[in-house]
């Protein structure tokens, strides 16, 4: 099993330890920190950190975090991933851009392919994605690849929305 991923116009790449500072760079983006980090800036430390982890479910379960890169420019453009929040039996959907590159149908893209890895690949039953309320971009992207709505939630006093699509709901 390739854990690099194609799409017609990118290519998600698991994210080696030796590209830290590509991905803290991301991270640190205030559009990026607005919705995915609670606006919090995370030090280079804290990603490392995620890096590690992301190596460590990517040799063992085959998931992670991938960079998502432009087939044409060769450009980072941010990241996309299944990523463990709030204590769930199973990874989420996570992806950020940066400014530059979002409305362009890059998030729905690579998103759509992590979705189908997760039916076809990791034989995944369902696939949940949350996102702050406020975040109206995200929002349609998981209505884009066919989640829905599920539940609302307060986590640490922000309003989360959760989506979720089940295998069958795949067309």
């Amino acid at each position: 099993m390739s854990l690099v991923l194609k799409t017609q116009r990118l290519l998600l790449n698991p994210i080696l330890e030796s590209e830290l500072n590509v991905l803290h760079s991301i991270f640190i983006d205030p559009s990026v920190r607005k919705y995915l980090c609670d606006d919090k800036v995370f030090t280079l430390q804290q990603v490392e950190e995620m890096l590690t982890e992301s190596q460590r479910l990517l040799d063992e379960k085959k998931f992670g975090l991938w960079f998502i890169e432009t087939q044409d420019e060769k450009e980072t453009i941010g990241f996309v991933g299944l990523w463990y929040f709030f204590e769930e039996e199973q990874p989420q959907l996570v992806y950020a851009l940066l400014p530059h590159a979002t409305q362009k149908g890059y998030a729905t893209e690579a998103s759509a392919k992590v979705l189908e890895y997760c039916f076809s690949e990791l034989d995944y039953s369902y696939l949940v994605a949350s996102c702050d309320r406020p975040n109206l971009s995200s929002q349609k992207v998981a209505e884009r690849i066919g989640m829905e709505k599920i539940e609302e939630k307060l986590v640490s006093g922000n309003p989360i929305l959760f989506f979720r699509i089940e295998r069958s709901q795949m067309k």
